[in-house]
């Protein structure tokens, strides 16, 4: 059965860009919420529980239909969490951003890629995640996905996420997910997404 992952730093460590009482809500209830409901979605299906949350969004069309949603919903709302939090820190990560200039070339420079990312996320109509995603391929794109909808489900693997339910920012934002956006750049942990990049 699946757990809550722990957070590797503490809930006000990413303050003033996000604030620890979001923090907190967003790790213990809305992504404790995802997991339970994963997890009595696979009570009765003891083979599925042996499976990695990867590997059961990765192939959904081989999952019965009857836990097929509750997967792609919850399971998605697990994976995007655990890895959204380890894609936040708050260390500098002004060498680790400078090694990535063969990444943001791709989008004309980081300032490109910024603006692209920032488009994704803000465009998003209602809830859900912009990503920089590679393909098997190893080619990149930035997209987004809807509610908790994961991209390893279209095949592809996620470098860099950003939640915008409002969830993840209204307590500090209001409906500024914008200035939510721009915050964002200051607690992006470059060293996780090199890590997924080189991969």
């Amino acid at each position: 059965m699946f757990t809550l992952p722990n957070l590797p730093y503490k809930y006000d460590a990413l303050e003033p860009y996000f604030d620890a009482r979001t923090m907190e809500i967003h790790h213990t209830k809305h992504h404790q919420a995802y997991i339970d409901k994963l997890n009595a979605a696979l009570k009765p299906l003891p083979d599925l529980q042996q499976l990695s949350v990867e590997a059961l969004l990765s192939d959904l069309k081989a999952l019965p239909k009857d836990v097929r949603t509750a997967v792609q919903n919850h399971g998605g709302g697990h994976a995007n969490h655990s890895l959204f939090w380890q894609l936040l820190t708050p260390t500098d990560q002004t060498t680790a951003r400078e090694g990535l200039t063969d990444l943001f070339s791709q989008f004309g420079g980081y300032a490109g890629f910024q603006e692209q990312f920032a488009a994704a996320a803000g465009g998003r109509f209602g809830s859900g995640w912009a990503w920089l995603v590679k393909n098997d391929q190893k080619e990149l794109s930035i997209i987004s996905t809807a509610n908790q909808d994961s991209p390893l489900s279209d095949g592809l693997t996620p470098l860099l996420g950003l939640d915008v339910w409002e969830h993840a920012y209204y307590l500090k934002y209001q409906n500024r997910r914008a200035d939510y956006i721009d915050a964002f750049w200051h607690v992006v942990n470059w060293t996780k997404v090199a890590e997924l990049y080189r991969a």
